[in-house]
């Protein structure tokens, strides 16, 4: 291998290798561009494993960037290797729709105090026509943050960043990718519309306190094929506004089930409807389906739910419909407003 300078351009076909540019990327050994990357504008961030971890992220935000601006169909390729980054947002709205093609390994920082942001680590926000693939790797690194994960003391969980947050992302999809030791939720998605999670793994360990790995809130038509979930909290979980939700061929276990979640919490929740769970296998989880309700919560509706051809093999809870769930000892807590 040879190391060469590799620079932003708004066509990267051909390799600039004599003239100028305006702006460097990283200097690393450069992959041929294969027939798959050959259409459009392509954009490539190449490993660096040595570089700090700010140089990494500046790599990242300017692809996007470029990409997202661009008029034409493009892709950001994130090569092979590992990339240690802190807090991430790809933001739009962009141009025209857009791949972000990750083939090696994302690692959070271990430290809190090193990510810029407690929501979310890797952001996706304000975006139609996204595509995210190319079988990398998102590490949470997440097991020195469940130690300090208080839920149980306190009842609040939402200090740890979650490893992937949708938001308001619209046509969009999601495939073989990793989520690897989140240090809350693996991915979140609330207010998106027409958006596909398909050949997803997800993995932690069954002690890995609320690392629930897909939560959806608010949002219309999303649906999920093909996906293995081990974690330590939910598989799957649906919380208030999830309409027209399809879980198919999904794995679950180690893990909590999959679950239409604690519903009834705050006041003007939006209903829940039109959700299919099909053809799912849980083993050695806590619970199989669960509907779960906060106590002493105003009136509210979850409908037209079906659960068919589910396989259970060492379930404590095949099926739950609990109207009284209170975790952390909550249960005298009135609903929040």
């Amino acid at each position: 291998s040879h190391k060469e300078q590799i620079w932003i351009s708004k066509n990267l076909k051909h390799r600039p290798q004599k003239q100028r540019p305006q702006k460097v990327l990283t200097v690393v050994r450069q992959p041929e561009p294969d027939a798959a990357r050959s259409q459009g504008a392509v954009f490539y961030v190449l490993s660096m494993e040595q570089r700090p971890m700010a140089t990494q992220m500046i790599a990242i935000a300017s692809a996007w960037k470029e990409a997202c601006t661009s008029e034409n169909l493009s892709t950001v390729v994130i090569s092979k290797g590992n990339y240690m980054v802190g807090s991430v947002t790809f933001k739009g709205p962009c141009k025209s729709p857009i791949t972000l093609h990750i083939e090696g390994k994302l690692k959070a920082p271990v430290e809190l105090e090193r990510l810029s942001s407690q929501d979310g680590w890797i952001v996706f926000q304000d975006i139609d026509g996204l595509q995210v693939s190319g079988g990398g790797t998102f590490d949470g690194q997440g097991s020195a943050a469940w130690a300090k994960n208080d839920c149980r003391k306190t009842g609040k969980c939402s200090s740890l960043p979650i490893n992937l947050r949708f938001s308001s992302v619209t046509n969009s999809k999601m495939q073989d990718v990793t989520s690897l030791n989140s240090k809350l939720f693996h991915i979140n998605i609330l207010n998106c519309k027409n958006l596909s999670l398909q050949h997803i793994s997800i993995n932690a360990p069954a002690n890995s306190l609320n690392t629930a790995g897909i939560h959806i809130g608010r949002s219309n038509g999303v649906h999920i094929t093909d996906a293995d979930i081990k974690t330590g909290d939910d598989c799957v979980s649906l919380g208030d506004g999830s309409q027209q939700i399809s879980i198919e061929k999904v794995t679950c276990g180690p893990g909590h089930g999959i679950s239409v979640d604690t519903l009834g919490r705050y006041h003007d929740e939006q209903p829940v409807n039109g959700v299919t769970v099909r053809n799912c296998t849980l083993k050695n989880t806590m619970n199989g389906v669960r509907v779960k309700t906060w106590p002493d919560s105003p009136s509210g509706v979850a409908s037209e739910m079906t659960f068919e051809d589910i396989i259970m093999d060492n379930v404590s809870n095949p099926i739950l419909i609990d109207q009284k769930y209170c975790p952390y000892g909550e249960c005298k807590a009135k609903i929040l407003k």
